[in-house]
């Protein structure tokens, strides 16, 4: 047990692509300087990905340490959770002073989860919101949402300047509210701070200088693997929230432009943070992440709860405070899950891990003592957009394999070398041989799911895969209990 318990930062974003912080290996073209020095100054961790890579289910993961069949749900599906164990509970009985700023996005909305206190903004529009009271009041209307009079949707692809000014949008307003409690915060009690983007997450709309920043710049082409769904010609006249669709090449680079944008907004939202609270964040856990990621017309595809690179893998670093003499410019090429926060953090507080946490901490691996904390994670995600979509997937340190639960179809990549997933190694006259150890590695994984999905040591397809798991009890924190 540490002697001193550290003051604790978690930064969540809200759709980041795990390509879209600079130094990751595979970058995008953005800029990034005060995330990427964080990540420098610990542990960066590049093969870190959402076990369903959607929001509610990644922030059950995220908020109890748990995979998502073991708290019950395995798709986007609010449901009432009343767990008896999660990140903030078990740091406030500790005597943290615990605080969330920004989207929680759990059910029943305004269930605090263990915070002492919530400033609540699970969108940038709708009712139960501070963030939009707060702009409502700034504009003298109550009868729309001020932040959404852009017209772009919220889960669309649609990219174009926002029409408020950057001091009025809701990473302003997060760190506006975090530098606020670390002004008032209880000097006597170690604080465990949450703050959480809804940035880069759509509507696609950054402050009108961060645009046009990268308007201006060229975006790479999508990546479209020679499996993806193909179109003759782009098209026209789709839905806005289309999630399969080839965008003409002008309206990619809009969408892109805008997604660089947000996510480089961001990234000075935390250096304004790190500015005005310089001293104290030095000796200060900070860890990084988002819930998920988006395709962007990767493969043809937008949004998210794909198991691909794009949608499911994301920024995961954690810098300890400085005072430990922790090793820096650490880098873990091993499968990492939101799921392995919670032990992470509570370890390093010092405190005891509940047996209901299916996560490892990450702690040994900070310390330069082990090269990662697993060989194999195991992702998911029910079918959203159709119900065929229902996927799950096995990610190593250099592999993917993907098997869609009602159709059977399958993918295998091989990721050191195509880490973009252009070539489906699961087709050719050697597909079955190489496809029948992971066949088996996810058959033993999924043996004793309540849908069925093995018979016999094999794969099912077809059998049921919703979002909430047959046997869901929401006052159960894991099935693991």
């Amino acid at each position: 047990m540490l002697k001193n318990q550290p003051n604790i930062l978690l930064i969540v974003t809200d759709q980041q692509r795990g390509d879209c912080l600079g130094l990751d290996p595979h970058a995008h073209p953005l800029q990034t300087p005060h995330l990427d020095h964080l990540a420098r100054s610990g542990l960066h961790c590049t093969r870190a990905y959402a076990e369903c890579p959607s929001c509610i289910p990644a922030r059950r993961s995220l908020m109890t340490g748990t995979a998502p069949a073991a708290n019950g749900i395995v798709g986007f599906q609010g449901a009432e959770w009343y767990p008896a164990h999660t990140l903030a509970g078990s740091l406030a009985q500790a005597g943290y002073q615990t605080e969330m700023i920004g989207k929680m996005h759990l059910h029943p909305p305004r269930r605090r989860f263990g915070f002492d206190h919530v400033q609540l903004a699970d969108a940038t529009r709708g009712q139960q919101n501070d963030y939009v009271e707060w702009l409502q009041q700034r504009h003298g209307r109550h009868d729309i949402d001020p932040g959404m009079a852009h017209g772009a949707t919220a889960n669309g692809w649609i990219g174009r300047p926002h029409h408020l000014p950057e001091e009025q949008m809701h990473s302003f307003w997060c760190i506006d509210r975090a530098m606020d409690f670390l002004k008032k915060r209880d000097p006597t009690a170690p604080f465990f701070l949450n703050i959480s983007f809804i940035d880069p997450h759509p509507p696609l709309t950054p402050p009108a200088p961060y645009y046009e920043r990268y308007i201006r710049r060229d975006s790479p082409a999508p990546a479209v693997g020679d499996w993806a769904a193909g179109f003759d010609a782009p098209q026209k006249g789709l839905h806005p929230d289309a999630w399969e669709i080839r965008l003409p090449a002008e309206e990619l680079h809009c969408a892109r432009a805008a997604y660089y944008g947000m996510v480089n907004f961001i990234d000075d939202q935390v250096g304004r943070l790190c500015q005005h609270a310089r001293g104290l964040l030095d000796e200060c856990l900070i860890l990084f992440v988002s819930d998920h990621g988006e395709m962007l017309g990767d493969h043809n595809l937008f949004r998210k709860t794909w198991p691909y690179e794009a949608s499911a893998r994301i920024p995961f670093f954690a810098r300890a405070p400085r005072n430990w003499g922790w090793p820096t410019e650490q880098v873990c090429q091993t499968p990492v899950g939101l799921q392995d926060i919670m032990p992470t953090l509570l370890e390093a507080a010092g405190l005891d891990v509940p047996a209901t946490c299916t996560g490892r901490s990450l702690l040994p691996v900070m310390r330069g003592e082990a090269d990662g904390v697993r060989d194999l994670l195991h992702g998911e995600h029910a079918g959203r957009y159709e119900y065929a979509h229902g996927n799950h997937f096995l990610v190593d340190d250099r592999w993917k394999y993907v098997w869609y639960s009602q159709t059977g179809r399958e993918h295998l990549f091989d990721l050191a070398d195509d880490p973009q997933e252009l070539r489906d190694l699961a087709r050719g006259d050697a597909a079955d041989e190489r496809l029948r150890p992971w066949r088996e590695r996810l058959a033993v994984v999924l043996n004793d799911r309540p849908e069925g999905f093995v018979a016999d040591g094999a794969l099912v397809a077809g059998r049921d895969h919703r979002p909430i798991m047959p046997d869901y009890d929401p006052h159960r924190t894991s099935n693991f209990e």
